[in-house]
């Protein structure tokens, strides 16, 4: 079965950078798109960053020039670099992949299990 694993959580400082990691694995298809998403506290939860088949990249709007998304697809693996990081950047972060099926026409979306990411002032 298809499983997304997360990893590269933790705790920073202000100003300070991590490299979130998710692999896809248990499909002979790999990702057509990949996602970020992440969710605080009482909060919905909210695109990040988002790399298509072809590498085009699309990230919110509090993100842009700090975090950058990218994928290695031979190792089915999805990346976000997040560089000087914010308090207000603190949430649960969410990978997701779209993975087609056989039949090419309709694919399904898979998650992550979250990796927590909390930044310190």
């Amino acid at each position: 079965q298809v499983q997304l694993v997360e990893s590269g959580g933790g705790l920073v400082e202000a100003g300070g950078s991590l490299r979130l990691s998710c692999t896809a694995s248990g499909s002979i298809f790999s990702p057509n798109a990949w996602g970020w998403y992440r969710q605080a506290p009482g909060k919905q939860r909210d695109l990040v960053a988002t790399i298509t088949t072809y590498g085009s990249t699309n990230y919110a709007d509090s993100v842009k020039a700090r975090f950058t998304i990218s994928r290695d697809n031979a190792k089915n693996t999805a990346y976000l670099q997040m560089n000087s990081l914010k308090p207000e950047d603190t949430a649960v972060y969410y990978c997701s992949a779209n993975i087609p099926g056989y039949s090419g026409s309709v694919y399904t979306t898979y998650w992550g299990q979250g990796t927590q990411v909390t930044v310190s002032s």
